[in-house]
């Protein structure tokens, strides 16, 4: 049996540890695929660990696979994270798909999923809270709760309903099951709270297991603030780049030189329409260089990071069948890559080690 499992790991901490042993008490002799965000978040940072250690950290706590979740999807709302990480475990072949939920209830969610794309009126409440100057996720939790009359509204619940639809859409052959996610991982042992913890200097050893610490790097998108209000300042066209209208191509010049961190521009931009995580990962579209051009193709493949012997087995079974390209290093990537070589280039910047490893080491191979 294949379980397919997506994270960012933005720290791989205790709850992660306990959501993959209760994947093993579940299932004890499947193979574990993990999508995996790599350097970039979905909510804009920049990975406080590096995708190669990451790698190394989910084989060594008993993951078979590591595919890489392509920029696109790794930095997109939740609907296009989902679209991304269910058409890779869609061609990787897995049977379940295990996540963390709040509610812990699958036909709940399955429901939801189902409301969302099937039921006319539930677009129609959509599109009049966005009209009301309200965010997506709230006037997507609006619409919900009018219709169903059901309020959802926790992170990893609101996820899970976008792996559903996606599983949906894409007539993917996957179970979706959840597993309770408990209060010990929430509030300070959330991965958010952890890396607050690490840019004040604060001690974070309890909240990760042992074989994590010597891979924590405290590096924050926050660092490179200077960079991207260059980049605001000395660009023409803001609109070029992913997600940004005129409007808010307005408001980005308007404040650029009213704040003295990324924290507090971001605070200043905030609206009822344009919510902190959107903006965030606007930061990073700009600092990257990430365009409307480069988000309108789609990232069809499959690139391994690495895996187990137990996972080598699974490559071996289903590569004839792949319809899609498996990539395993440069030299076979057929210009697939090339988006991922330039957001990466520029964030190593002053790590020439890491943009080595990038075009060498692609694969890492743990018996």
């Amino acid at each position: 049996m294949t379980i397919g499992i997506i994270c960012e790991y933005n720290p791989f901490h205790n709850g992660h540890l306990h959501h993959l042993n209760e994947i093993k008490k579940l299932y004890p002799n499947s193979t574990i695929i993990l999508v995996m965000s790599t350097n970039f978040t979905q909510r804009g940072e920049l990975s406080i660990i590096n995708k190669w250690d990451k790698t190394d950290i989910s084989i060594h706590y008993g993951i078979d696979l590591v595919i890489e979740l392509p920029f696109k999807y790794a930095t997109g709302s939740a609907d296009i994270f989902a679209k991304g990480s269910i058409n890779i475990l869609k061609h990787i072949k897995v049977d379940k798909l295990i996540f963390g939920s709040e509610s812990n209830n699958i036909n709940l969610l399955t429901k939801i999923a189902n409301t969302q794309l099937n039921n006319n009126e539930f677009d129609i409440k959509v599109k009049q809270y966005l009209k009301e100057g309200l965010n997506y996720p709230t006037s997507l939790s609006n619409a919900i709760k009018d219709i169903t009359n059901i309020s959802i509204n926790t992170p990893n619940d609101l996820l899970g309903i976008s792996y559903i639809k996606e599983i949906i859409k894409q007539k993917a052959n996957i179970e979706p099951i959840t597993i309770q996610r408990t209060n010990d991982f929430h509030g300070e042992e959330s991965a958010s709270s952890i890396r607050n913890k690490l840019k004040n200097n604060q001690n974070i050893n309890e909240f990760i297991p042992q074989y994590i610490h010597p891979y924590i790097n405290k590096t924050f998108i926050d660092d490179y603030y200077d960079l991207i209000r260059y980049k605001i300042l000395s660009t023409n066209n803001l609109t070029i780049y992913q997600g940004i209208d005129k409007d808010l191509e307005n408001r980005l010049k308007k404040y650029i030189n009213k704040a003295n961190t990324l924290e507090e521009y971001i605070i200043k931009l905030k609206t009822k329409r344009y919510t902190y995580n959107r903006l965030k990962r606007l930061m990073l579209h700009i600092l990257v260089g990430y365009t409307k051009e480069e988000n309108n193709k789609e990232y069809n493949y499959i690139r391994v990071l690495g895996f187990s012997g137990k996972g080598k087995q699974h490559l071996n079974k289903i590569k004839k069948e792949l319809t899609i390209p498996l990539i395993t290093n440069y030299s076979n990537s057929k210009g697939l890559l090339d988006l991922e070589y330039k957001v990466n280039n520029i964030i190593y910047m002053n790590n020439p080690k890491l943009l080595n490893q990038e075009l060498k080491e692609i694969v890492k191979y743990h018996h």
